[in-house]
């Protein structure tokens, strides 16, 4: 059969592949449009089995909304060119909005999830390693459902924050999600840091103190020790932080002027824990020219 250019048009339009890809897929095909279809498919998934193993450490956060529901999902790629590029943008809002619609709990549900385009979100993750050529991963999905107050915030695509508010107003709950993703608190509230934590710091400050303070009065060290560990405890907790938008005061004087609580945050940073591989092209061509 004639591979016509209608007929290498209409697969390209049809998968999004590179016309070279899909003329060849329609000669090994026989001009089968389905047929092609499905092979390029195969491809796709063989190249992404052969790119798993590669650092995907750069990416984007994704986020959708709606119905005071919101979903974040970080999708990573190996290098911050591709995060940029539109196939893969197109990409990470296509499976935001399937993980809000669909409900998925984390990103292995989330694979499973069917697009409109009739392909799973797995199968178009295949693709798009086969557009790009380089590995993308599905990391992290987090999600608030049937909040009060949800707000979501995403900083340059890096930086992703949901914040579920209990009373208070909207211009808040997205204030405060902006707070999260600047200073990063690990903790909301002083009951929230555990107790582990509490020892380790007043091990540590005790450590650092002269041996004239040591001497002191129990009571007078106890108090010295103290005052220590409740200004690390307010810098380690959203509540004892000062409001970024208001610095004169706290976030839970704020709260507490708005009547409000938070209820729970997440916060998604793009390749935070994974181990990134530096290399120094400099050094590796000194040393090739023998000069390192």
């Amino acid at each position: 059969m004639e591979i016509t250019a209608s007929l290498v048009k209409e697969l390209r339009e049809r998968t999004g592949a590179g016309m070279m890809e899909c003329k060849k897929a329609l000669t090994e095909n026989n001009g089968d449009i389905d047929a092609a279809a499905e092979w390029l498919r195969k491809q796709g998934l063989a190249k992404a089995d052969k790119k798993a193993d590669r650092v995907a450490a750069e990416g984007r956060i994704a986020l959708a909304s709606g119905n005071g529901k919101a979903v974040l999902v970080e999708i990573n790629s190996e290098t911050d060119f591709v995060a940029k590029d539109e196939n893969f943008l197109a990409f990470t809002d296509t499976v935001a909005k399937a993980a809000l619609d669909s409900g998925a709990k984390d990103t292995e549900e989330l694979k499973a999830v069917k697009l409109a385009s009739g392909e799973t979100v797995e199968e178009a993750r295949a693709a798009v390693i086969a557009k790009v050529g380089e590995n993308v991963q599905l990391r992290r999905l987090a999600r608030i459902d049937a909040g009060q107050n949800v707000a979501a915030y995403v900083h340059g695509g890096r930086i992703g924050v949901l914040v579920d508010l209990k009373g208070g107003d909207e211009a808040l709950a997205r204030g405060l999600a902006m707070h999260v993703a600047a200073m990063n608190p690990p903790y909301i509230k002083a009951a929230d840091v555990p107790a582990g934590f509490i020892a380790k710091e007043k091990e540590i400050e005790l450590a650092k103190m002269t041996d004239k303070d040591k001497a002191k009065p129990a009571d007078i060290l106890e108090k010295i020790i103290s005052g220590k560990i409740n200004k690390i405890v307010n810098e380690v907790t959203l509540y004892g932080q000062p409001y970024v938008l208001n610095t004169d005061q706290t976030v839970e004087a704020t709260l507490k002027g708005a009547g409000a609580e938070v209820v729970s945050f997440q916060r998604l940073a793009v390749g935070e824990g994974i181990e990134k591989v530096v290399e120094d092209y400099a050094a590796e061509v000194m040393k090739q020219a023998g000069l390192g």
